[in-house]
């Protein structure tokens, strides 16, 4: 292989191996050269140095004959060190291709990685000499090529679609059934044995904590933590090393065939808001290097500064071309090289927000909704971040769906006990419609959860009152101070058995909501069998039994019990069109005479009035949901819920027709059997799902009742 490179092409980005040598590109508007280094296979060498020799449009490119796939590589970029006005080029230091598909070893901390001198006087102002490459991982020109066979996405409409979110290491850290070095990778992720229970359960997708290249914090290191979450990227286009038991990218694309081939889709929690070099006073290790004024946001009245939007230190430019550029391009990436049927975004405002604030037509939205390959995928926003006007719940654009964290909160307060929840729980059971029904969207737009793993896991909402961080090293100051949880009179593990059961209980009534709401139900790994992180609300840096998923539990008749509970709520959930409607329903409809498409009443049986809407004191809510079914029929779903402490005898709403009682939370074992008469007794911090059929009439449509509070 020569050194001596030859003109190339602009595009694509990144390495490309064509066979017959590899060709280079890379963006800068403002470095003045960038050169190439090679490196040999241990990485520890630098083996040739070598201008990239041509310039287009803002790319320098070069092409190397005869190098091929494996190949180490990094880029040193010169220009002005000039901090003030943005610029932070040192070519002292090694940086990654942004483009990188694939990364050899990790970030090693030391000052040398840093474009200024730590500790000077001057601070960020200073300049560092030393050369960073040996602490600095490499970037591997990768071969793509893989047999994809008749793999085919499996498309699963969203209507019917049940995320299982989890960690990819954590989910299987702790399987013993899985060969050990193998937990914790993709090969775990897509075993027989995870297959299996997926399939169990009746989930449809597994949504992963962020699986992209990402650095481990120098904080964290010297505190004998781990940046376990993953929430701080390196680079975008390639996969955690860590995170492939053999090194090779094809065992992700592996797992993908096996999952689609079970009909389980795979979504990618993606953070595309910021990267790991942090502020302005953080390490150079890449996109600072190349060109920091254009790949983050700057501090208008002083470029020295990176705008904050995200809480970790730095904001990536998306507004910028060819930034935005790199984003789409990893995201075709991710759909065209590996299958991946979905991407949630981490602080989805921030991708979102433009010069004068969040902006639904923004050009990161509209590239993404207007893109052929993006437009068929599952999109899913976190619709918050900390900047200005940075909590947007309900204004993302049509295609995009969002995380509601206002139906965690709502349906915890509401089974604790809390009072004046009627409205609020209501509208969430409707699909959150006040927030999402607009611009023609539709109830799978809210997704709808009562954990994620930014917070308690459902065990620990009915455990604990207080956070329990100090494994974090923040002295309990990090997480979320207000849960909506409640411990049931003791903080903690008790072997009280009348506590156990109201946890129990409380457990299984915030499932059934979560199943038997409109919108799209997602699932914390492990809540299906009572995971607990002993309290810590904020487990980011716990690469350890804290967060990992204690399968033990599944083995346990109560976690065995526990998980036959929510597959059996997940069957429910499939077999009755009503309960995962593709359309708002207000109360305007009626499939059968006198029974509307969705109506509320209270325990007696009697549609709920303005008054008993707002009365504070008055906890217990009977939702009633109708369709038009084949044959003239029309399907009648009534959930009963019940948060109170005694039991309470609720009556089915008029007509009486012959009922099934589908299911009973506090008798979860229990079979379907005949109502007998018109009333039935809903057990304390409970709930009860009824079925009945009815002969449709001729529909007639009905002005919103005063009690809509679903509607707008």
């Amino acid at each position: 292989m020569t050194t001596k490179l030859e003109p190339g092409s602009p595009y694509p980005l990144g390495a490309t191996w064509d066979g017959l040598g590899v060709n280079f590109a890379v963006f800068s508007s403002n470095a003045e050269q960038i050169d190439l280094c090679l490196f040999d296979p241990s990485g520890r060498r630098e083996i040739a140095r070598v201008a990239l020799p041509e310039k287009t449009d803002e790319v320098f490119h070069g092409y190397l004959a005869g190098a091929r796939a494996g190949l180490l590589y990094g880029f040193r970029a010169h220009g002005p060190y000039d901090p003030q006005h943005g610029h932070r080029f040192n070519p002292n230091k090694l940086l990654l291709d942004p483009y990188a598909k694939q990364i050899s070893g990790e970030v090693r901390w030391s000052d040398a990685l840093y474009g200024y001198r730590l500790h000077s006087p001057r601070g960020d102002l200073s300049y560092d000499r030393r050369d960073s490459a040996p602490g600095m991982p490499k970037a591997i020109v990768t071969d793509d090529a893989f047999n994809w066979g008749d793999d085919r996405p499996p498309n699963v409409p969203w209507s019917e679609t049940v995320i299982y979110e989890a960690h990819l290491r954590g989910l299987t850290m702790q399987r013993p059934d899985i060969l050990p070095h193998e937990r914790g990778t993709f090969a775990a992720l897509a075993s027989p044995q995870m297959i299996e229970h997926y399939k169990r359960l009746g989930v449809t997708a597994v949504e992963l904590l962020p699986i992209h290249a990402f650095v481990q914090d120098r904080r964290l290191i010297e505190q004998g933590l781990r940046n376990y979450w993953g929430y701080n990227t390196l680079g975008f286009f390639a996969p955690e090393q860590r995170y492939l038991s053999d090194g090779s990218l094809t065992e992700i694309k592996v797992a993908v065939r096996r999952l689609h081939a079970a009909g389980i889709e795979v979504i990618l929690d993606v953070v595309y808001n910021h990267t790991a070099e942090g502020s302005e006073e953080g390490p150079t290790l890449s996109f600072r290097g190349l060109d920091n004024s254009s790949y983050y946001r700057l501090a208008r009245e002083d470029r020295r500064y990176c705008v904050n939007d995200t809480g970790t230190g730095n904001t990536v430019n998306v507004s910028h071309p060819r930034v935005l550029q790199m984003v789409m391009d990893s995201l075709r990436y991710w759909v065209d090289a590996y299958h991946v049927d979905g991407f949630r975004f981490d602080l989805g405002v921030t991708l979102g927000r433009e010069e004068d604030g969040f902006d639904p037509g923004s050009g990161f939205f509209d590239a993404i909704r207007q893109d052929p390959v993006l437009q068929r995928v599952k999109l899913i926003s976190e619709p918050w971040d900390i900047g200005p006007g940075g909590y947007q719940l309900g204004h993302h654009p049509p295609g995009f769906a969002e995380w509601n964290d206002r139906y965690r909160d709502s349906v915890r307060r509401f089974w604790r006990g809390d009072g004046g929840q009627r409205p609020e729980i209501a509208a969430r059971l409707a699909g959150s419609s006040d927030l999402f029904d607009r611009r023609s969207r539709k109830p799978w737009a809210s997704i709808n959860f009562v954990a994620s793993h930014d917070g308690y896991t459902l065990a620990d909402a009915t455990s604990y009152e207080r956070k329990h961080n100090l494994a974090n090293g923040e002295d309990n100051r990090d997480g979320h101070g207000e849960n909506y949880s409640s411990n049931w009179g003791v903080e903690g593990p008790t072997d009280d058995e009348a506590i156990l059961d109201i946890r129990a209980r409380a457990a299984r009534a915030m499932l059934a909501t979560l199943l038997f709401s409109s919108g799209t139900p997602m699932l914390l790994a492990g809540d299906e069998f009572g995971r607990t992180q002993n309290g810590n609300n904020n487990a980011y840096a716990q690469d350890n039994p804290t967060s990992w998923v204690d399968w033990t539990l599944a083995a346990s008749p109560a976690g065995r019990d526990l998980t036959a509970f929510v597959a059996r709520l997940i069957r429910l959930r499939a077999a009755h069109t009503i309960l995962r409607c593709k359309n708002f329903l207000h109360g305007r409809e009626e499939p059968a005479p006198g029974v509307l498409d969705i109506a509320w009443f209270d325990e007696a049986g009697l549609e709920l009035t303005a008054g008993a809407w707002n009365d504070g004191g008055e906890r217990t809510l009977t939702l009633r949901r109708a369709t038009r079914g084949a044959g003239g029929s029309a399907p009648i779903l009534t959930l009963m819920l019940n948060p109170t402490a005694d039991d309470r005898t609720f009556r089915a709403p008029p007509p009486a027709l012959p009922t099934t009682v589908l299911l009973d939370t506090a008798a979860p074992d229990a079979p379907e059997r005949p109502l007998e008469g018109d009333t039935i007794v809903v057990a304390a911090r409970s709930a009860v799902l009824l079925y009945a059929v009815a002969s449709s009439g001729r529909r007639r449509n009905h002005a919103p009742p005063p009690n809509d509070l679903t509607g707008e």
